[in-house]
């Protein structure tokens, strides 16, 4: 049984095997196209406070990272759930609770 994840990015993939984009979507132009999209996604919130960004427009470029981000991922044939959970695990290691609750210092400076 596919995860919800894993349904994602068979559309995604889907979705551009259909225009056959796939001969431009190798690593490091998924790569690039996730800082772009990141920028558009900052983009909405200049000027703004966080409450007076536009919903609309940052659903529109988050799904537009995460475009970009699962199929860097499936490339590299990455479970996600995985590497969120390794990662979390090594920051829970560099930011113990003791040390970093309530602090934005990062890691080597606390």
């Amino acid at each position: 049984m596919k995860t919800e994840i894993e349904a994602i990015i068979e559309k995604i993939k889907a979705f551009r095997d259909e225009r056959d984009w796939q001969q431009f979507h190798d690593p490091k132009n998924l790569a690039i196209c996730l800082t772009i999209e990141s920028s558009e996604l900052l983009q909405a919130f200049l000027w703004k406070n966080a409450d007076g960004a536009d919903v609309e427009k940052i659903k529109e470029e988050l799904a537009d990272v995460l475009y970009s981000a699962l199929l860097i991922a499936d490339h590299y044939n990455l479970n996600i759930k995985d590497i969120i959970e390794a990662k979390l695990k090594r920051n829970a290691q560099k930011y113990p609770v003791e040390k970093a609750k309530g602090s934005n210092k990062k890691y080597d400076d606390l």
